[in-house]
Parts: structure tokens; C-alpha cells; sequence
């Protein structure tokens, strides 16, 4: 009596887990992601040089250099690995495979194809940068940058060039 009750219990808990896994299907898992616009700061917020506050967060680096700001999406063109900055080498190296891109994102070592991708940047009418990493600026590889387009960077007079 003992193993046909240990029986049926077993096939109930099988067909209830399977009714159970079959429920699921219909309550699919949804994945929150940050949104690709967003506010970084007055541009007087950002000293000289890789601001790398933002890394973590949004997967991104700030560059100010002395006439303008831009922002540099934090994957390597190679395998898409996460570069890290080097204060003392002045440059990008990848980990995984050793590319080396300069202050820009140049590539200039290793196997990456081409430089990193620029985010589009802005100034909002309270003068915080804004950045949108859904209109990204590539380079191709045989040349031709858009890095020189007016929406890849900020003036730091406030003004487009």
C-alpha cells in the first residue's frame, strides 16, 4: 500500500511541476537596462584628461581635452571587451587581447579594426551634457572618421564648430 501511495505522489509532483514549468511560459522575464539617454554634468564638472565616473554605470568614458568634450563608449572593436584606462601610459588596453587605443580612440596596436565608438553628445538648455548611446559615431576601418561631426563632441565655449 505504502509504494502505490509513494507511486501516484511521484507521478502528481512530476504532472505539477510540468503544469507548474508550462505556467512560466506565459509570464516571460523581462530585463531592465538603463536608458541610452542621460545627463552626465555641466562640462566645468570634468577636469582635463578620462573621467571614468561612468564606466560602471553606463559603459562609457568623458574625455575633455582643452576645446572640447566628448564620450567614448567603452568597447574594444575587436570582440567587444572592456578597455581599461591607463593614467601612466596615456591609453585604452584591452584586456582580453591587448589593443591600444590613444585618448581618442584611436586604435594603434593589437587587432582591433578600428577606433572605439563615440557617443552622441549635446548640451540641454540648462547646459548639462547629455549623451545618447543610441546614435553612436564608428569609424570604418579604411578611414573617413566621423569624429569631426558636430554632434560627436562639445565645444567648451558652448558653441559648435
Amino acid at each position: 500500500m505504502n509504494r502505490r501511495r509513494f507511486t501516484w505522489a511521484a507521478v502528481c509532483a512530476f504532472f505539477g511541476v510540468a503544469v507548474l514549468m508550462f505556467l512560466r511560459f506565459f509570464f516571460p522575464r523581462t530585463l531592465f537596462e538603463p536608458s541610452p539617454r542621460f545627463r552626465i554634468g555641466q562640462p566645468s564638472d570634468f577636469q582635463p584628461g578620462v573621467d571614468e565616473r561612468f564606466r560602471q554605470s553606463h559603459r562609457v568614458w568623458v574625455v575633455r581635452q582643452p576645446e572640447k568634450l566628448f564620450v567614448i563608449f567603452a568597447r574594444c572593436t575587436h570582440l567587444g571587451c572592456t578597455p581599461n584606462w591607463s593614467e601612466t601610459e596615456n591609453k585604452f588596453k584591452c584586456p582580453c587581447h591587448g589593443s591600444g587605443y590613444d585618448m581618442e580612440g584611436r586604435n594603434f596596436e593589437g587587432p582591433a579594426p578600428r577606433p572605439m565608438d563615440r557617443a552622441h553628445v549635446e548640451l540641454d538648455a540648462e547646459g548639462q551634457v547629455v549623451v545618447d548611446l543610441s546614435r553612436l559615431y564608428a569609424c570604418p576601418p579604411s578611414g573617413g572618421c566621423g569624429f569631426e561631426q558636430a554632434e560627436s563632441f562639445v565645444t567648451l565655449s558652448g558653441t559648435r564648430s
